[in-house]
């Protein structure tokens, strides 16, 4: 399925010299959103998953309709202070700074099999924040998937070095 033709390219944003990869236009799109909702739970249909984890915001969209195809719970990753109930989080580094996500503290039972689901892999600092953040909670990681990859970046490889399979259902070279 050729994705890239579902995704608008903007350059210069958010800043000059890079192409932001909206998927906004994908997910409006009523074919290439089941198309790759289908893709993203085909890739994982003979793993054992318990759990399906998504990343703030687009990863809520994709990884409920995939936790609904796969009939699984869903774990929402969020930004710190955003959940209503105890939470553990982990901090990871921004350009300029540091931000954190968080779970809930019985979001994730010890042992659970989850696959962690975004929108878009860059660098990864956001991803591998929510990769240790499952596994101090007691999860396991299965994989995690992306609609975009941008291996310029090397969030893929973050994540790889982590010991997490990573798939992808297309990339995009360059910033």
């Amino acid at each position: 399925m050729p994705f890239k033709q579902y995704i608008r390219n903007i350059p210069d944003y958010p800043k000059k010299g890079v192409i932001f990869r909206d998927i906004t236009t994908l997910l409006s799109d009523a074919q290439g959103f089941r198309k790759a909702v289908d893709a993203l739970v085909q890739n994982h249909m003979i793993d054992k998953v318990d759990l399906i984890a998504g990343i703030e915001a687009r990863g809520f969209i994709l990884g409920g309709a995939v936790a609904h195809q796969l009939g699984k719970g869903f774990v929402p990753i969020r930004k710190k202070g955003k959940l209503p109930w105890e939470t553990i989080g982990e901090e990871y580094e921004l350009e300029y700074g540091t931000d954190t996500v968080e779970i809930h503290t019985d979001s994730i039972a010890k042992g659970s099999h989850v696959l962690l689901i975004d929108d878009l892999i860059a660098t990864g600092g956001t991803a591998a924040a929510a990769v240790r953040l499952i596994e101090r909670s007691g999860g396991h990681i299965v994989a995690a998937s992306f609609v975009v990859d941008l291996p310029d970046l090397g969030g893929r490889r973050r994540l790889e070095e982590l010991g997490v399979s990573v798939t992808a259902l297309t990339a995009f070279e360059g910033l």
